[in-house]
């Protein structure tokens, strides 16, 4: 039964968080500080991580092409396509569940036990919409553009590991990341980005919000964010798979 008190919460919540806004210059502001703190502050790990994982990929793909009938091109095809529907948009969504989901959860919920959430509700602000819209618009906004530059280095970081390890030729790789190219596949892509983007945030900030008792409860609200959150995006990311690939 706390599986369905839990989902009729959440959906409480989100009805409130989508309420018409009381003061749309200050929730665009928010959404600017939100932007800055959610995608710029989680750009230098997305790079390095994307970067070096590439380079992985490609290196471990040439050791396991070693029959003499698969061409060279095919590490560039395979580096870019483990990076365009898998690494970039799922990996890194997951990696950045734990950075931004347990931030939100940790923000809300010393708010909540600070009684800083009832000082807002006694002003007759509709806190869940002032604290919690601004922040799933701006992952909406800003993580496709993290996701784009996540693809492009790990695509750069297997070019650049390919050339200097000795695993592939420039003209090869590259042509391999031009074969066969499909752009559904950056819908599909872009599509699990956006719903990862709703999942991560709206669900942190529920953990966060409905946090009880002191600073070891916003702790366990943090941790259940995380977790939560992964577990959904490989849930909905099975289900955008079977939509697109069936």
């Amino acid at each position: 039964m706390k599986l369905f008190f839990h989902l009729g919460r959440y959906f409480i919540l989100i009805k409130r968080v989508f309420s018409k806004p009381e003061k749309l210059s200050v929730y665009l502001k928010q959404i600017v500080h939100e932007i800055d703190n959610i995608g710029i502050g989680s750009l230098p790990i997305i790079s390095i991580i994307s970067f070096f994982m590439g380079g992985v990929i490609t290196i471990q793909a040439a050791f396991g092409f070693t029959s003499p009938i698969i061409p060279l091109y095919a590490l560039g095809f395979t580096t870019r396509e483990s990076m365009l529907l898998e690494f970039s948009p799922t990996i890194v969504c997951l990696i950045l569940a734990g950075k931004i989901g347990s931030n939100i959860a940790s923000e809300i919920g010393s708010m909540r036990i600070t009684e800083q959430i009832d000082a807002l509700e006694i002003m007759g602000i509709n806190s869940a919409g002032y604290l919690i819209l601004p922040k799933i618009l701006a992952a909406i906004f800003i993580l496709p553009f993290l996701i784009a530059i996540s693809m492009f280095l790990g695509i750069f970081g297997g070019y650049v590991m390919g050339i200097a390890t000795g695993a592939c030729n420039s003209y090869e790789f590259i042509f391999g990341i031009q074969a066969f190219f499909e752009p559904w596949k950056l819908y599909y892509s872009f599509t699990k980005v956006i719903t990862f983007a709703f999942l991560i945030t709206s669900i942190s900030s529920y953990f966060g919000y409905y946090t009880q008792g002191g600073a070891l409860e916003v702790g366990k609200s943090s941790t259940s964010a995380v977790v939560y959150s992964s577990i959904l995006i490989l849930v909905f990311n099975f289900i955008i798979t079977q939509l697109f690939f069936t």
